[in-house]
């Protein structure tokens, strides 16, 4: 029964993971109209239209779950919505004074940040193999993304500030998962995050209407709010139970990868050398960890037989 309960917990990480890389595609495909309706519209006042659809979508999804509202996920969703808005916020800052391959990059940099924040809050060390995946898919990062552009200026700060705010939110997703009703904690940060951004639009925007409800804005709104706000962190959040924050990050290092491969079909850009290498990088630190995680079932399995 040991035995076939380790099997069991195997199947679910190997699953998890792979919805996970789903999540991570997902953002990516979704890069591309993003960017599009935020040529003509401030990004606080999109995420706040994103979020604002989201929370009602996700909330009428699962109204019959939210009837076992506690106060533990309402603060556990709070937190994270919290380290949501501010890794969204302090991104947008970054980009506002560097280059966004640069801000690119140093927000991907969550992976290598993840470990040392979940040893320092939860006192678990990451495995050998997902410290070695984590540090690979860093310099594809950094060939895909930076190419030497990085310099310590303000923007760069702003947007490790963001990494870390991204780092804290998959670090204790991961945590309050365990111990929270999963809906309740994504409507809530939704909610938290709607709620930010409205602030936000207010206050730096000076708007919350758009310039114009074309087809560009409503389409990116429909595709962000229903399948990389919905569906993503729906799936981030449910499927963290079964898999370690440290993978989670390297995971998400496709995000990225995704993008180029959707600009390269719907905008025509094209990867150099030095990208497609990095490309490759990130998709064997995802690999390292997967194989890390295959590796020590097998330990585990024949130490069972023993």
């Amino acid at each position: 029964m040991l035995k076939e309960s380790k099997i069991l917990a195997k199947v679910k990480e190997y699953g998890a993971d792979g919805a996970l890389l789903l999540v991570a595609i997902v953002w990516g495909l979704t890069f591309y109209p993003v960017q599009q309706a935020v040529e003509e519209n401030p990004v606080y006042l999109f995420l706040f239209w994103r979020f604002l659809c989201a929370t009602l979508l996700m909330a009428l999804l699962v109204w019959k779950q939210l009837r076992k509202i506690d106060g533990a996920s309402v603060r556990g969703g709070m937190f994270l919505g919290l380290f949501l808005f501010l890794g969204f916020a302090f991104q947008t800052f970054g980009l506002t004074y560097t280059y966004s391959s640069t801000v690119a990059f140093i927000t991907g940099l969550n992976v290598v940040i993840v470990p040392f924040v979940v040893f320092i809050f939860f006192k678990k060390r990451a495995t050998l193999y997902s410290s070695m995946g984590a540090i690979t898919a860093a310099i594809g990062l950094y060939l895909l993304s930076a190419q030497g552009e990085i310099s310590a200026g303000l923007g760069e700060l702003y947007a490790l500030i963001c990494a870390f705010m991204f780092a804290l939110q998959i670090s204790f997703t991961a945590h309050y998962v365990k111990h929270c009703n999963i809906y309740v904690l994504v409507v809530v940060q939704f909610a938290v995050v709607t709620l930010l951004s409205l602030l936000g639009a207010i206050t730096l925007d000076g708007s919350i209407m758009p310039v114009r409800f074309d087809g560009i804005f409503l389409e990116a709104i429909i595709i962000t709010a229903l399948f990389a706000t919905v569906f993503a962190f729906f799936v981030q959040t449910a499927m963290q139970r079964f898999t370690t924050p440290a993978k989670t990050a390297i995971i998400f290092t496709m995000e990225p990868v995704s993008a180029g491969i959707a600009g390269y079909f719907w905008a025509n850009e094209i990867f150099n050398t030095m990208q497609l290498l990095g490309a490759l990088l990130i998709l064997s630190g995802i690999l390292i960890a997967e194989l890390g995680t295959y590796w020590r079932t097998q330990r585990e399995t024949k130490k069972a037989m023993l």
